[in-house]
């Protein structure tokens, strides 16, 4: 056990592996969606979506075991919802960059990536982050994640009046309620693996619809084995993404997905109080060169740039604190690189409620916010509620960066300022013009 503990945690002694064992596969549980998800993105820039499959599992898979082993750190990576989307419609469809091109550009903004990781480049700028801005990031994602949960429920639907608006019951939504309260009740009563007690009751709650009530069949099964296509592998244009006109690609894709590893991170080590004695994130160097090397993995495998996932808090929740519950999460990817049919077994109405409930857990970070000092609550603020309400992480840790200078600056404290921070605003502002 000691040598367990060893290998997987930055302190001495035993670790509990039943309980990171539990905890990686909860965030296994609530981080699978990309295994279709992303393919189903990419494959509308003409990426063959099995293509895309066997890359997603295999950049899961080996970037969340290199953050347990190396790293030491709950935290599973996995190409990221946003990037991806960024990559097909804004990239390929957009600016009519070939997706093998658009590969090569996700490569050298990785390398890039690698290069600022490894020079402690991006550790600086971590802890350039205010702790005011930290603790609002963190309850910002723990919001998102909750909205994610009831929109993938089918709970929040769009409204072309009020943007968005709650769906009429229907035996969808009453079956999703009624895992969320089954869930909640397992999670106050802190029944161990009541997060995958949840998903699994809700997704055997799912069998009866459309089946025996209600006009849509939930859950259902697609077959056993799909054999693995390695097509994509290499299949980027290395030379072709390095023309000049592709830079702002390279920087665009740099940029975005800098913020959104940065904010992810550090939101979910504040969460998780997964912090060292001075307060920052636990073997944040290493874990910022993991994140970058699962982005240039991405290019070579074949998809988007690979990145933390807000999805590990709910292994968190659960009880897990070392590199353990990363390394059980990257080994279930593996066995789908075969058997991706299998993830229509679990319906998203199942994992809804653990990702609202981890919502709920990650807003405990409000509490630290100074809201009686307005020049640091009101940055906290503005990054807590723009990261739900644009749908965007980044976003939000950009607005509350340059609230915090400016107010800051306005009220003749530039001291305070990191010149870390200064340099941030500037890649911010640039960020939102490009």
């Amino acid at each position: 056990m000691d040598r367990i503990g060893e290998l997987f945690s930055t302190e001495k002694g035993d670790i509990d592996v039943k309980t990171e064992v539990i905890a990686g596969i909860t965030t296994f549980l609530a981080t699978m969606y990309i295994i279709i998800a992303n393919p189903f993105i990419l494959s509308e820039a003409g990426m063959p979506f099995s293509g895309v499959l066997v890359a997603t599992v295999i950049v899961s898979a080996f970037s969340s075991i290199m953050m347990g082993i190396y790293a030491k750190n709950p935290i599973v990576l996995a190409p990221g919802m946003g990037l991806n989307a960024f990559f097909t419609y804004a990239v390929v469809l957009g600016m009519g960059v070939p997706w093998e091109t658009a590969l090569g550009a996700v490569f050298w903004s990785g390398i890039i990536f690698l290069i600022l990781s490894v020079l402690k480049i991006r550790t600086m700028i971590v802890k350039a982050i205010p702790k005011q801005i930290r603790y609002g990031v963190a309850a910002g994602i723990g919001l998102f994640i909750t909205f994610i949960g009831f929109m993938n429920a089918g709970f929040i639907i769009d409204n072309p009046d009020t943007l968005v608006s709650m769906a009429k019951l229907n035996p969808a939504i009453i079956t999703f309620l009624f895992g969320l309260m089954i869930t909640a009740i397992l999670v106050v009563k802190r029944i161990r693996g009541a997060l995958i007690m949840g998903i699994t009751i809700t997704t055997i709650l799912s069998i009866p619809l459309g089946r025996l009530w209600g006009d849509a069949t939930v859950l259902t099964y697609k077959g056993l084995v799909q054999m693995p296509d390695f097509s994509l592998l290499l299949s980027l244009d290395l030379l072709g993404s390095l023309k000049l006109a592709m830079l702002p690609v390279i920087f665009a894709f740099l940029f975005t997905d800098m913020f959104d590893s940065l904010s992810t991170f550090v939101g979910v080590a504040e969460a998780g109080d997964l912090l060292d004695e001075d307060g920052e994130p636990h073997n944040v160097s290493k874990s910022l060169q993991i994140d970058a090397l699962s982005t240039t993995i991405s290019g070579l495998f074949g998809t988007s740039a690979g990145t933390s996932y807000i999805e590990s808090a709910t292994g968190i929740e659960e009880g897990g604190k070392t590199g353990l519950t990363a390394v059980v999460a990257g080994l279930l990817f593996l066995p789908f690189i075969f058997f991706s049919p299998l993830l229509s077994v679990v319906p998203s109405i199942a994992t809804a409620p653990a990702l609202i409930l981890v919502g709920a857990f990650m807003m405990k970070p409000v509490l630290k916010i100074d809201w009686g000092n307005l020049e640091d609550s009101i940055p906290a603020f503005l990054a807590l509620i723009l990261i739900p309400l644009t749908y965007s992480i980044t976003q939000g840790i950009i607005w509350g960066f340059l609230s915090w200078t400016v107010i800051k600056i306005a009220t003749g404290k530039m001291k305070e300022i990191p010149w870390m921070l200064y340099i941030i605003d500037a890649f911010a502002v640039l960020a939102l013009i490009v």
